[in-house]
């Protein structure tokens, strides 16, 4: 679809196609007020644990326990530190042991209220806890709702790298409410739109030309900020349903990725630094080397660069604050901090790459002294 409708009244639902683990996203403004009947629908009778940060709960908790004791649910609360500090084996425990306290049983439900760290962690507390209790994904950042609450990753960081330690963990459900993104910051609201953009240049290139021409309506909300959301769910839930595992498929998702985590650990996963805009360096990177490649051609990975930079996203390396510090200007530890990806087999790296803008290909065993050769040029550039 080309255009986006002029109107936005009733939710749009996304399916994820999982068999008997199927589920329903549901994107639209106020749809937060929904939580506490759709919750009774799916689950009469079950508790609620609601997990979330100090920030988020000062905006939406209230809000939340709200719709869910107008359905007649009880409800508990876990407040976490902000950030992906919290994405520890220390906020694992906080969060596992809270939810033991509030007598969470495996017919109860748990809440992920909060960007892609909460639902992370609370995801992976939940697929913990007794073995596993359901999850209802609450996401309230642009990243979250795009991304990390759809397709049942969880997980938490190792001080080795990000995401080492997890598991799939469907949800019940997710309720995406496009109204909470208003209060969002600037530069995380950016930080999700690169996952956005990330869609159109790995799998369709009408989209991505679509939101050249209509960032700014995104940007201001609107019919135009759901049809971006809706359109990045399904192209996720469409991968999701046909490679859960990531044994194929699924890793095309990570276009930017393989860059980006290694930039995120080097800036020890901190404010210096959001995922999104890690990904947007790493996405501008994966152009560029599948241009070096000869896969596709120096004006495509300049448009790439070009979107990402006219919304204000980071694009080179040298955008990162205190870029000369931890390794970042050094390219050997780069590739040291690459080689703990997921993506590692048998210690040769997989990138994700571009055969058009539109057509994300997956390059299993790139020669190691390629990049580093390709990241020592990058990290040449004065301009």
């Amino acid at each position: 679809m080309m255009t986006a409708p002029l109107k936005h009244s009733e939710p749009i639902t996304v399916g994820v196609a999982l068999a008997e683990r199927a589920y329903d996203i549901v994107i639209g403004r106020d749809e937060l007020q929904s939580l506490g009947t759709r919750v009774a629908t799916l689950r009469p009778g079950s508790r609620v644990a609601i997990v979330t940060d100090r920030n988020v709960a000062k905006h939406w908790l209230e809000k939340t326990e709200a719709s869910l004791s107008e359905a007649g649910i009880a409800t508990s609360r876990i407040i976490v530190d902000e950030g992906e500090g919290s994405k520890t084996y220390a906020g694992l425990e906080q969060v596992s042991e809270a939810l033991i306290s509030a007598k969470i049983e495996r017919n109860d439900l748990v809440v992920a209220l909060g960007g892609g760290v909460i639902g992370d962690l609370a995801g992976f507390a939940a697929a913990i806890l007794r073995r596993g209790v359901d999850l209802v994904q609450v996401p309230t950042s642009l990243l979250a709702q795009v991304d990390s609450s759809v397709g049942g990753k969880t997980g938490i960081n190792s001080p080795q790298g990000k995401n080492l330690l997890g598991a799939f963990h469907q949800p019940l459900l997710v309720v995406a409410d496009t109204a909470v993104l208003d209060t969002l910051p600037p530069r995380q609201f950016r930080a999700g739109y690169a996952e956005i953009a990330k869609y159109g240049v790995l799998g369709d290139e009408a989209f991505f030309a679509w939101i050249e021409a209509n960032h700014a309506d995104i940007f201001a909300g609107g019919a135009a900020r759901d049809h971006a959301i809706a359109t990045s769910c399904r192209a996720k839930a469409a991968v999701v349903a046909r490679d859960e595992r990531e044994t194929g498929e699924r890793a095309l998702l990570n276009l930017g990725h393989t860059f980006g985590h290694a930039l995120e650990a080097a800036t020890g996963f901190s404010e210096r630094l959001f995922h999104g805009e890690g990904v947007s360096i790493g996405m501008v990177l994966a152009a560029e080397f599948s241009a070096q490649l000869g896969m596709i051609s120096e004006s495509d990975a300049a448009r790439v660069r070009r979107h990402l930079a006219e919304v204000g996203l980071p694009t080179h390396l040298q955008d990162i604050a205190g870029f000369a510090q931890e390794g970042l200007s050094d390219a050997d530890a780069l590739m040291a901090l690459m080689a703990q990806d997921k993506k590692v087999r048998r210690g040769r790296l997989t990138f994700i790459l571009l055969a058009a803008v539109g057509r994300a290909v997956i390059a299993a065993d790139v020669e190691p002294s390629r990049v580093r050769d390709f990241l020592q040029r990058k990290l040449a550039r004065t301009a």
